[in-house]
């Protein structure tokens, strides 16, 4: 009896340690989820809802030239690292001014040096921007450009709130940081 118990027990062993190496390491570029109202994941209150659901992943800086250098200006960028940005807004919103309809899209930008443009996609669930189409835009956004004397070592989403319907959506790295108002 001892002995069938102890093989049954190695033969968990065994297949738990075969399914185990199965799983990945940590990504490189951590993601992460920004919400309005920001404390939504957290402290939020009874009956309270999210407006707005950001998920991203966040690339070190890691001593890097960023912008102008590994992500060229000009150019379409998936706003952080691995899968393309996802934004999800749960009731109609105005997002830098222009309307965008309730669901789910992809949120690129193009870097410039005094402004970038955001950029509201259709397109879902694709590994970062390669595969963007410009006819896909749902709206595009232009924002200045804000320089800090800090550098943000991950790259960041944020929401401020402004009132309990409007907020200023920062998103920043390097010495870098874009800012969007949004309101519902």
């Amino acid at each position: 009896m001892k002995k069938n118990i102890f093989l049954a027990l190695l033969m968990m062993v065994i297949a738990f340690g075969a399914n185990a190496q199965k799983f990945r390491g940590l990504d490189k570029s951590p993601r992460d989820i920004a919400y309005f109202p920001d404390h939504f994941a957290h402290d939020r209150k009874d009956g309270e809802k999210a407006l707005v659901k950001v998920s991203y992943s966040r690339p070190f800086l890691n001593g890097r030239e960023i912008f102008g250098k590994k992500e060229p200006y000009g150019k379409v960028w998936r706003l952080g690292a691995d899968e393309s940005t996802e934004i999800k807004f749960y009731e109609d919103a105005t997002f830098g001014g222009k309307k965008v309809k309730a669901g789910t899209y992809s949120l690129f930008a193009i870097p410039g040096e005094k402004e970038w443009t955001i950029i509201i996609s259709s397109d879902v669930d694709y590994w970062g921007a390669f595969k963007y189409k410009e006819a896909n835009d749902v709206l595009r956004v232009t924002v200045p450009v804000k320089n800090v004397d800090v550098p943000i070592e991950n790259f960041s989403i944020v929401f401020e709130k402004v009132s309990d319907k409007q907020a200023k959506m920062y998103m920043g790295w390097e010495k870098t940081v874009v800012e969007v108002p949004v309101s519902f």
